[in-house]
Formats: C-alpha cells, structure tokens, sequence
C-alpha cells in the first residue's frame, strides 16, 4: 500500500452500504472481514474475536485456519482487548508472547470493538510485511470498526 493513498473513506462508503439492512453478528463480521481482506493490500489475515467466557473466541475471518481461543492478555489480540486499545506491532517476532498462528505474519493491528460502553472483541490484522500498519491504517480501522458496530446487533454477546 502506498502511504499517501487513504482507501479508508472510500472502504467505508462500501462497508456501509454493504451492511445496509443487516443487523446479523456473523453475517455482518463475515462481510467486514472479506471487504478488508479485499480492500487492502499486503495482508495475510484479517478477522474478528469476540469476547466469550473471560476470553477471546475466533470469529468469522478470511486467510489461514487461526487460533480459536485467547486469554485476555495473551498474544496481541488479548493484549488489545486487556488494555482496551489498539496495538500495533511492527515486527511481531519482537512482540513478547506473541501467538503464531501463521508464521508469515510479520506485523499486526488490533483494533477493540466496543458496542453501548462495553467491549465485544477485536479486529486483527496480519501482515506477512514487518512495519505494515501506521497511523492512517489505526484511524480508518477504528472507522470501519465504527461502521460494523453501528449496522450490527451485538446484544446477543455476552455482557
């Protein structure tokens, strides 16, 4: 991806209209999912967690089978959603407690998803290019995070 094109505003216009009328979880988590993985360039995996049970439970994703469950604090998606924000790891070798679940991935990005005040889960994306994710990647995933949160009815995950 080249750093001075934003194909955020222009993914959000599509995600949007793509969940225009929806409000199922898995539906509306599949479609975010395979529009990201789509859109974006350089990316090896890109799915959803959603929080069950004091953890972490894979959700709908698109790239190579993952991990399926993660104890909040463990790897980056459960460091993300322990400290409630977005990580960025540029090299995710150098990232303590890393959890390989593709040995390509060489960067990663999770964004929290909160839904009425409470966390529901996260977003992870994997990169097999170290140093993939900056800025304009955090702001316009928190946006599209934004998108799925609003078209979704999250009411049915756990409290």
């Amino acid at each position: 991806m080249t750093p001075d094109i934003d194909p955020y505003p222009g993914l959000a216009r599509q995600l949007t209209a793509l969940l225009d009328g929806e409000r199922d979880c898995v539906a509306n988590a599949a479609n975010t999912s395979a529009l990201i993985q789509l859109g974006l360039s350089d990316l090896n995996w890109v799915g959803f967690y959603f929080l069950r049970g004091g953890g972490l439970v894979l959700g709908p994703f698109q790239g190579r089978p993952a991990c399926t469950r993660i104890h909040l604090g463990r790897g980056v998606c459960g460091t993300a959603a322990a400290r409630g924000e977005v990580v960025i790891v540029p090299d995710v070798h150098a990232f303590e407690g890393h959890i390989a679940c593709d040995s390509a991935s060489r960067a990663e990005i999770v964004i929290p998803i909160w839904a009425d005040g409470r966390l529901v889960g996260v977003l992870d994306l994997d990169s097999p290019i170290a140093g993939r994710f900056i800025e304009m990647d955090q702001q316009g995933l928190e946006t599209l995070v934004r998108v799925f949160v609003d078209a979704t009815d999250l009411s049915d995950l756990p409290a």
